[in-house]
């Protein structure tokens, strides 16, 4: 799991209580496939924790951290905004149309087009994101 209490405080963020207590959420529900959550979840785990907590305490939050790089926020075409740690391994994510399940992962050969499309076209490649969209088949 992600300590991106850890990582806010080595950027120099100042960390309140609600801070940390977000942080927390973050980190936790960021590790599997119901993670990247959007900040009406983060603020449902969050009150469990802390009831003064409010939504837009929250909104401010996520906002804060996104501004610092350390949490990235997705939108997944089902209308919210969603929110993961920043990783020092890149990913991509598989995301299931009917369940909004995301499931990361990570591929050497996808990479590896990916850059020799960049360098094919006369660029250096510097990030990318691939989002992939699908329904479960059962087998």
């Amino acid at each position: 799991m992600i300590n991106l209490k850890k990582i806010c405080q080595d950027k120099g963020l100042r960390m309140t209580d609600q801070r940390n207590t977000i942080a927390d959420i973050i980190s936790e529900l960021g590790g599997h496939p119901a993670g990247h959550p959007d900040v009406n979840l983060i603020y449902m785990k969050a009150s469990e924790k802390d009831n003064n907590i409010s939504i837009a305490t929250v909104y401010r939050t996520v906002k804060l951290f996104e501004e610092y790089g350390v949490i990235e926020k997705h939108d997944f075409k089902d209308g919210r905004s969603r929110y993961e740690p920043i990783q020092d391994s890149n990913h991509d994510h598989l995301i299931d149309i009917d369940s909004g399940e995301v499931y990361e992962f990570s591929n050497t050969e996808i990479e590896s087009i990916q850059k020799k499309i960049a360098d094919e076209l006369g660029f250096e490649l510097i990030d990318h994101r691939l989002e992939l969209y699908g329904k479960k088949i059962n087998k």
